[in-house]
Protein backbone atom coordinates (compact mmCIF):
# COMPACT_ATOMS: atom_id res chain seq x y z
CA UNK A 1 0.00 0.00 0.00
CA UNK A 2 2.45 2.57 0.86
CA UNK A 3 4.18 1.64 -2.47
CA UNK A 4 1.73 2.14 -4.36
CA UNK A 5 0.89 5.62 -2.48
CA UNK A 6 4.45 6.46 -3.27
CA UNK A 7 4.23 5.83 -6.80
CA UNK A 8 1.17 8.13 -6.73
CA UNK A 9 3.21 10.83 -5.28
CA UNK A 10 6.01 10.53 -7.58
CA UNK A 11 3.26 10.41 -10.32
CA UNK A 12 2.87 13.67 -9.17
CA UNK A 13 6.15 14.82 -10.71
CA UNK A 14 6.04 13.14 -14.30
CA UNK A 15 4.11 12.42 -17.94
CA UNK A 16 3.00 14.74 -20.60
CA UNK A 17 0.70 17.15 -22.95
CA UNK A 18 1.92 19.06 -25.60
CA UNK A 19 0.28 22.23 -23.30
CA UNK A 20 2.36 21.33 -20.05
CA UNK A 21 5.09 23.06 -19.34
CA UNK A 22 7.86 20.48 -18.12
CA UNK A 23 9.36 20.97 -14.61
CA UNK A 24 13.05 19.86 -13.79
CA UNK A 25 13.65 18.75 -10.29
CA UNK A 26 14.96 22.16 -8.84
CA UNK A 27 11.62 23.86 -10.89
CA UNK A 28 9.45 20.58 -9.64
CA UNK A 29 10.41 21.24 -5.44
CA UNK A 30 9.53 24.93 -5.88
CA UNK A 31 5.90 24.55 -7.17
CA UNK A 32 4.93 21.24 -5.20
CA UNK A 33 7.30 21.47 -1.72
CA UNK A 34 5.25 22.38 1.39
CA UNK A 35 2.07 22.78 -0.46
CA UNK A 36 -1.06 20.58 -0.32
CA UNK A 37 -2.42 19.00 -3.42
CA UNK A 38 -5.43 17.03 -4.41
CA UNK A 39 -4.83 14.00 -7.06
CA UNK A 40 -7.06 11.88 -9.48
CA UNK A 41 -4.92 9.12 -11.30
CA UNK A 42 -5.70 6.74 -14.04
CA UNK A 43 -6.72 4.24 -12.52
CA UNK A 44 -9.07 6.07 -10.47
CA UNK A 45 -7.43 6.01 -7.25
CA UNK A 46 -7.50 10.03 -5.46
CA UNK A 47 -6.61 11.29 -2.59
CA UNK A 48 -4.69 14.20 -1.09
CA UNK A 49 -1.28 14.92 0.24
CA UNK A 50 2.06 17.29 1.05
CA UNK A 51 5.48 17.25 0.25
CA UNK A 52 7.70 18.51 2.49
CA UNK A 53 11.70 19.36 1.61
CA UNK A 54 12.85 16.65 2.80
CA UNK A 55 11.57 14.40 1.06
CA UNK A 56 9.00 13.05 3.21
CA UNK A 57 4.90 13.03 2.58
CA UNK A 58 1.53 12.81 4.41
CA UNK A 59 -1.65 12.54 3.17
CA UNK A 60 -4.28 9.99 2.21
CA UNK A 61 -5.37 7.84 -0.78
CA UNK A 62 -8.33 5.73 -1.58
CA UNK A 63 -6.75 3.36 -4.13
CA UNK A 64 -8.96 2.70 -7.83
CA UNK A 65 -11.69 4.88 -6.62
CA UNK A 66 -13.38 2.86 -4.13
CA UNK A 67 -13.05 1.28 -0.45
CA UNK A 68 -11.45 2.60 2.49
CA UNK A 69 -9.61 5.88 2.72
CA UNK A 70 -5.77 5.29 4.24
CA UNK A 71 -3.83 7.84 5.90
CA UNK A 72 -0.57 7.32 4.42
CA UNK A 73 3.38 8.76 5.99
CA UNK A 74 6.19 8.42 4.18
CA UNK A 75 9.41 9.26 6.12
CA UNK A 76 12.28 11.43 5.09
CA UNK A 77 14.37 10.59 2.27
CA UNK A 78 11.43 9.12 0.24
CA UNK A 79 11.60 11.05 -2.67
CA UNK A 80 14.79 12.23 -3.78
CA UNK A 81 16.56 14.35 -6.69
CA UNK A 82 18.45 12.05 -9.52
CA UNK A 83 19.99 14.41 -11.71
CA UNK A 84 17.08 16.50 -13.27
CA UNK A 85 14.91 13.31 -11.99
CA UNK A 86 12.31 13.06 -9.12
CA UNK A 87 12.68 9.50 -7.97
CA UNK A 88 11.10 6.97 -5.11
CA UNK A 89 13.11 5.41 -2.94
CA UNK A 90 10.29 2.84 -1.43
CA UNK A 91 10.91 0.02 1.18
CA UNK A 92 10.55 -3.48 -0.56
CA UNK A 93 10.78 -2.04 -3.80
CA UNK A 94 13.36 -3.71 -6.27
CA UNK A 95 13.95 -0.62 -8.22
CA UNK A 96 13.77 3.19 -7.10
CA UNK A 97 10.65 4.64 -10.06
CA UNK A 98 11.52 8.22 -11.18
CA UNK A 99 9.19 10.99 -12.66
CA UNK A 100 8.07 12.97 -15.54
CA UNK A 101 6.56 16.30 -13.84
CA UNK A 102 4.44 18.98 -16.26
CA UNK A 103 2.99 22.08 -14.99
CA UNK A 104 -0.56 22.39 -16.68
CA UNK A 105 -1.12 26.17 -14.90
CA UNK A 106 0.06 28.09 -12.10
CA UNK A 107 -2.37 25.35 -9.53
CA UNK A 108 -1.73 21.90 -11.21
CA UNK A 109 0.60 19.32 -12.45
CA UNK A 110 0.80 15.96 -13.63
CA UNK A 111 3.42 13.05 -12.88
CA UNK A 112 3.83 10.45 -14.54
CA UNK A 113 6.65 7.45 -13.91
CA UNK A 114 9.09 7.89 -16.59
CA UNK A 115 8.40 5.66 -19.76
CA UNK A 116 5.11 5.15 -18.58
CA UNK A 117 3.28 8.18 -19.75
CA UNK A 118 0.33 6.28 -19.57
CA UNK A 119 0.51 5.93 -15.78
CA UNK A 120 -0.18 9.38 -14.33
CA UNK A 121 -2.14 11.72 -11.84
CA UNK A 122 -3.41 14.64 -12.35
CA UNK A 123 -2.72 17.23 -9.29
CA UNK A 124 -4.20 20.34 -8.16
CA UNK A 125 -3.18 22.84 -5.30
CA UNK A 126 -5.64 22.87 -2.49
CA UNK A 127 -5.41 26.37 -0.67
CA UNK A 128 -8.33 25.64 1.71
CA UNK A 129 -10.01 22.23 2.20
CA UNK A 130 -12.96 23.81 3.94
CA UNK A 131 -14.98 24.26 0.76
CA UNK A 132 -13.98 21.00 -0.15
CA UNK A 133 -17.34 18.28 -0.15
CA UNK A 134 -17.74 15.34 2.40
CA UNK A 135 -18.95 13.30 -0.06
CA UNK A 136 -17.18 14.14 -3.45
CA UNK A 137 -18.27 12.96 -6.54
CA UNK A 138 -16.51 10.44 -8.47
CA UNK A 139 -14.54 13.04 -10.89
CA UNK A 140 -13.59 14.84 -7.48
CA UNK A 141 -10.69 14.55 -5.47
CA UNK A 142 -10.76 13.38 -2.03
CA UNK A 143 -11.04 15.53 1.00
CA UNK A 144 -8.17 14.85 3.28
CA UNK A 145 -8.74 12.04 5.44
CA UNK A 146 -6.36 13.47 8.87
CA UNK A 147 -6.65 16.78 10.58
CA UNK A 148 -2.86 16.16 11.06
CA UNK A 149 -1.69 17.01 7.24
CA UNK A 150 -4.44 20.48 7.50
CA UNK A 151 -2.12 20.79 10.98
CA UNK A 152 0.99 20.78 9.16
CA UNK A 153 0.29 23.37 6.90
CA UNK A 154 3.23 25.99 7.40
CA UNK A 155 2.44 28.23 5.16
Amino acid sequence: MIARFAIVVVTLLAAGSASAESMNADAARRFVTGKLFAFNCFDGSRGAGRIYGDGSVIGSIQFHGSGPVRSVWLPAGTLRVRGEAVCASLKGMPFEPCFNLDKMDDRSFRGAVSGMGFAYCDFTRRVNVAGVSRHPQASEPLPLEAAAVVAHDAD
